[in-house]
């Protein structure tokens, strides 16, 4: 399977014949179809999954709108719910060897990665959302001797939700969680390029005790299994991550249906400011971990560097410096740091805008094209020389290549920083590095963006929300802003006399 050792358990499963997960039972495909699964350090098979279509997202559907009109799903109290979300916290972390390996094989990580941030995280979002379960509360109005008034928070029903394949566990994780501790049941599509943790994660729901027809996931494509379950009449919800222009795609697939509600978790193109000022000990590594984390494939990485000219060169040099000490490799090899992209069609997409990028007039500090056996691996990349309407510069390219340049000093310093930020269709995330907090507080209030990281990056915790401004999309994960994604408030009133 590969020249790196995984466990036993992580090799059985990968072998094994991987089929979709309805109505608490494993099933192939209706029409018994399987697609390809593999491994983008080596670009060979790892296994086969179900392909699941229009009628097996139907047959999931049905199973989850059964689980939340009559099964006991919805008579479950909510201490009850959350204990059933601790328990698959506990099998989470008793399995984190098999997730990390998984994740590894399917995404292309370093397991090493994966073991530390996204199988943590992941059990982390359940746990706290856990503890949310019992905290879902309505409340009293009184306007009237004679009328009791009093709102109610109920779960919208059946949510639909499709996840992308840079965190394949962790982002079904952050969906799952919340729609769960509210009581909705759930239909769940993974990544085709990667379904192996989501399936091995329902493995775990089913032995956790989650009642039938809960959690329901199905594996295929996106233009078949993704847009039928956008468009389901029965699906009350749908709640999706990946680009803007799919995104784009599923309002209009909800909304050509039945009006269903949708949260979006979209593109970015975050800048990452540095201040003359800033502690270049923590600026030049934050900058560089902000674009080249998990490859970066992050919605939220930090490609592109506004730096001041005086420390601009310093900047660039240092995160050049790192950049070419980071080890590529298999992400099954302890000493790897950065392993491949995800997909022969992604690296293709990141080696034709750097490409593109240069060709424009970019100067390539480092990186490029790299070449390791028939991996998709892309070299860590700055570009520099860069203009504000270049495509390197204004479109999200979803690997590891940040553009940097470099602004002066200005008297309206703060508005005019906040303008250059904001030159950008997205609004997911931005970072600032300075010792003024007093100024990067009134920059962040300025800056139209998700998340704004002051003198950090990349800093998650499940109970801060998460979502974007402007086309980096609609509502917010984690924190208990995210429940409101699965709930509904129902207002009544009472004539007393």
């Amino acid at each position: 399977m590969t020249q790196f050792k995984v466990s036993p358990a992580t090799e059985q499963f990968v072998k094994k014949q991987h089929r979709m997960f309805i109505n608490g039972y494993w099933l192939s495909s209706h029409c018994e179809k399987t697609f390809p699964v593999i491994n983008p350090a080596t670009g060979l098979i790892l296994t086969h999954a179900a392909e699941g279509d229009k009628e097996d997202i139907n047959r999931a559907v049905i199973a989850a709108r059964k689980a939340f009109e009559t099964g006991p799903w919805p008579r479950m109290s909510p201490s009850d719910r959350g204990r059933l979300l601790l328990k698959l916290v506990d099998l989470i972390e008793s399995h984190a060897e098999e997730f990390s390996e998984i994740e590894s094989l399917d995404n292309g990580k370093p397991k090493s990665v994966a073991l530390a941030v996204d199988v943590p995280l992941s059990a982390d979002i359940f746990r706290y959302m856990a503890g949310r379960a019992t905290g879902i509360e309505g409340r009293t109005k009184s306007f009237n001797s004679d009328l009791l008034a009093y709102t109610l928070r109920e779960p919208v029903g059946v949510a639909g939700q499709i996840v992308p394949w840079n965190f394949p566990l962790l982002m079904a994780a952050w969906k799952l969680a919340p729609a769960l501790a509210t009581g909705c049941t759930v239909v769940l599509k993974p990544a085709e390029q990667t379904p192996l943790s989501a399936l091995f994660l329902g493995e775990l729901i089913q032995e956790a005790g989650f009642p039938d027809g809960v959690v329901n996931i199905v594996t295929g494509f996106g233009h078949t299994a993704g847009a039928a379950l956008a468009s389901h009449m029965d699906v009350d919800k749908i709640a999706f991550t990946g680009s803007t222009e799919v995104g784009k795609l599923i309002v209009h697939a909800a909304a050509n249906s039945n009006l269903k509600k949708v949260s979006l978790e979209l593109g970015g193109k975050s800048p990452n400011i540095i201040f003359p000022d800033a502690d270049l000990d923590l600026a030049i590594p934050g900058a560089a971990n902000a674009i080249f984390f998990n490859h970066g494939q992050c919605c939220c990485a930090g490609s592109v560097v506004y730096a001041h000219k005086k420390i601009f060169d310093k900047v660039i040099d240092g995160i050049a410096g790192i950049a070419g000490k980071i080890q590529l490799g298999n992400g099954l090899d302890p000493t790897t740091e950065m392993g491949p992209l995800v997909s022969q069609e992604q690296l293709n997409t990141v080696r034709g805008y750097v490409d593109e990028g240069v060709k424009s007039g970019a100067e390539l500090v480092i990186g490029g094209i790299c070449s390791m056996g028939d991996g998709y691996f892309h070299s860590p990349t700055i570009l520099t020389d860069v203009q504000a309407d270049m495509k390197v510069v204004k479109e999200e390219i979803f690997g590891p290549v940040v553009v940097a340049m470099p602004f002066s000093d200005i008297s309206d310093e703060i508005t005019a920083i906040a303008k250059v930020a904001n030159n950008t269709k997205y609004g997911l995330a931005a970072g600032i590095w300075t010792k003024d907090v007093a100024k990067a507080s009134l920059l962040a209030q300025r800056i139209k963006a998700g998340t704004v990281w002051i003198n950090c990056y990349n800093v998650f915790d499940a109970s801060l929300p998460f979502g974007g401004y402007k086309q980096s999309g609609w509502g917010r994960e984690m924190g208990e802003e995210a429940i409101e994604l699965y709930t509904q408030t129902k207002a009544v009133t009472v004539r007393l006399r």
